[in-house]
């Protein structure tokens, strides 16, 4: 069964990856499209810039920085389309939300995972 993953965009891409999409609203600094090996950039999904600066990946932020993404997801209009485009991937394999941050733990991938496991799952 196909499963939604995520990785750093400074990890090796790999085979078991699948379908991989960039989503950060900048680019990973010191990566190429080659060695990305990306299939999209879903910048208009990440988080606004005001918002990345907010939070400005401070742990003590996280937090607050999950409602607020949260809510931009639910009103952003390019949402829905990005559900679609996750639903077609995973009917053909993987597919892995690639990010830049450092902290594995406290970054808007993860929130952006949780957020479409919740929406994926059947009704």
């Amino acid at each position: 069964m196909a499963e939604l993953k995520i990785k750093r965009a400074y990890e090796p891409p790999a085979s078991e990856d699948g379908t991989r999409i960039l989503v950060d609203r900048l680019w990973p600094r010191g990566k190429t499209k080659a060695s990305l090996k990306l299939h999209s950039w879903a910048k208009a999904i990440a988080p606004s810039n005001q918002l990345r600066n907010t939070f400005n990946h401070m742990a003590e932020k996280y937090d607050q920085f999950v409602d607020a993404y949260r809510a931009e997801l639910n009103a952003n209009p390019a949402a829905s389309a990005f559900i679609d485009e996750i639903k077609q991937a995973l009917k053909t394999g993987n597919v892995t939300l690639v990010y830049g941050a450092k902290d594995e733990v406290h970054n808007q991938a993860q929130v952006l995972k949780a957020w479409l496991e919740q929406k994926l799952k059947p009704k």
